[in-house]
């Protein structure tokens, strides 16, 4: 059975559901908890997949030059394998930002404040020929809860969806691996677990009931859209997906 590695950053945001949309497309997860002290390899060998999940941790350093976590620059490198070696890859929010900081692509304190809650994005129209967001909605559900963004992609990243105060909501490196700044892994018990106590929320000014009772009256649309989208990810690692770009339709010329 194909095996995905699945690192965890913060024990308040496990795989979820997200976890359970790939096992069920036959994915075997190991996920490693560096947090509590799990080793990460110093490759992917034997791995079909790499999952790299969010947290509280910023993806940029420090002043004085410190990681967000100490596993950070071991997981960097595995993203940058990952790539080099067209191992299919999703980095979910702070995942994706470490995908983005591993290929020199820039992360910062959002300018636009904090996204928190229910919202949408827009596809952009690379999304067309992407073998996972092609079939995406033009306009697709997602929960938000950062405070950080993707000021610059890498290099060669093509971005496939933007909302209008966070230009770099998704995007692909390479043709095999993806990063989501937006959550697809939670269900309403995960947001709750967030939401209480929240010292973000006191700051925003957001009741943490509203925001939980928000988040989920989307939960199903959520799951329409995402999990086909993790399945086609399994499909991808399992060798069951073609990636071959379909071919962009065309008018027919007036008179023909």
């Amino acid at each position: 059975m194909a095996t995905a590695l699945v690192i965890e950053n913060d024990p308040t945001d496990d795989p979820r559901r997200l976890g359970e949309w790939l096992t069920e497309a036959g994915l075997e997860l190991r996920v490693l908890r560096p947090y509590a002290g799990d080793d990460l390899p110093a490759d992917l060998a034997g791995y079909a997949a790499l999952v790299v999940l969010g947290g509280e941790q910023s993806a940029y350093p420090a002043a004085d030059g410190t990681p967000g976590a100490p596993w950070f620059p071991v997981t960097e490198g595995l993203l940058r394998k990952a790539v080099r070696h067209r191992v299919p890859t999703l980095g979910v929010c702070l995942g994706a930002q470490l995908l983005a900081t591993a290929h020199a692509g820039e992360v910062a304190r959002s300018a636009s404040g904090p996204e928190v809650g229910p919202g949408v994005v827009g596809k952009r129209d690379a999304a067309d020929a992407d073998p996972l967001f092609r079939y995406v909605p033009l306009i697709p559900d997602v929960l938000q809860w950062h405070v950080d963004e993707i000021t610059e992609l890498p290099r060669g990243a093509t971005l496939l969806a933007a909302s209008t105060r966070y230009p770099h909501q998704a995007f692909r490196l390479g043709d095999r691996a993806w990063g989501l700044q937006f959550h697809i892994e939670c269900d309403t018990a995960m947001i709750a677990d967030w939401s209480t106590g929240s010292t973000l929320l006191a700051e925003l000014g957001y009741d943490p009931e509203l925001v939980v009772a928000a988040c989920d009256a989307v939960m199903v649309d959520v799951e329409e859209v995402w999990q086909p989208f993790a399945a086609r990810f399994a499909a991808l690692a399992l060798g069951e997906l073609d990636v071959a770009t379909p071919p962009r339709p065309t008018l027919p010329l007036i008179g023909h």
